[in-house]
């Protein structure tokens, strides 16, 4: 299938033939990322910044760290996405943040929340409540981050989840339907849905765990994707299926986490459409 426009975006169901529907537009989304290179402003964490901004620009799109308050709401006007990521929040970025995300709003501009390891920690679960309030497009989290965020779970231990994917389905949902978001819980299988439809992405490897910002940097290639359509569960399944599928193929030519870094930079970099097409493993 050919992308649509926002105005023709499409909203296929999870069933046989949308699985493929989905595999094909991942593909052809990968191709238009490097047509327009989406700017992609990324208020995140301070241990990932670097790893975040160079899979941006291996994948082809741009990145932007503005992150202060008075620019933060500017950038992210112009920006084609926004991801707000909650891994380091000190004072003056968590104020930056709030600005971005409702700058964002009154722009259009397509915008990711992260809650990077909310429930029992109060000064980022008060944040991630009070950003959730503004209606991202899309959340991002694994399964303890998302439970907590869905007010039924006290979150993890630290940034490590301690729930199964299937058991943060219903917070998942839940979020969805109240907030508009689509909601991506990572995983060994990552779980997507909308609120209504529900589609697994079962690529990857777990080598993504054991690089320092290997989860967060996925936030900002689905800002980069939801600047593409306005059907925002295709463009998160989009980016996680590139994403995977580019974890994967490192996997396979890396000898452990060290040298598979830069693997998936360079595998990110050559990725092309028919190989996303190829290798998608989505239900």
């Amino acid at each position: 299938m050919s992308v649509r426009t926002p105005q023709q975006s499409a909203h296929p169901s999870t069933d046989d033939s949308s699985v493929g529907e989905f595999a094909s537009a991942s593909g052809d989304l990968l191709e238009r990322l490097r047509e327009h290179t989406p700017l992609v402003q990324s208020i995140t964490n301070a241990v990932v910044t670097n790893f975040t901004a160079n899979v941006l620009l291996a994948l082809g799109a741009a990145p932007a760290m503005t992150d202060i308050p008075t620019e933060a709401g500017p950038f992210a006007r112009i920006a084609s996405g926004v991801l707000l990521n909650l891994g380091t929040p000190q004072a003056e970025q968590r104020e930056a943040m709030v600005e971005a995300a409702s700058a964002a709003n009154d722009a259009g501009t397509p915008w990711v929340l992260d809650p990077v390891a909310v429930g029992f920690l109060p000064v980022r679960t008060a944040l991630a409540a009070d950003l959730l309030d503004l209606r991202p497009t899309i959340v991002r989290g694994n399964a303890s981050e998302i439970i907590a965020l869905a007010g039924l779970g006290a979150g993890g231990r630290g940034v490590d989840s301690t729930d199964s994917v299937d058991s943060a389905i219903e917070a998942a949902t839940a979020i969805a339907r109240t907030s508009g978001a689509v909601v991506a819980i990572s995983g060994p299988t990552d779980v997507i849905t909308d609120g209504e439809r529900i589609v697994r992405c079962s690529n990857g490897h777990a080598w993504l765990t054991l690089v320092t910002g290997g989860g967060c940097a996925l936030g900002a290639v689905l800002a980069a994707f939801a600047s593409l359509d306005d059907d925002r569960l295709l463009t998160t399944v989009a980016a996680t299926t590139a994403y995977t599928v580019a974890a994967q193929l490192a996997a396979a030519e890396s000898r452990g986490p060290g040298s598979f870094a830069p693997a998936f930079l360079d595998r990110l970099h050559l990725l092309d459409a028919d190989t996303v097409r190829s290798l998608a493993v989505i239900a």
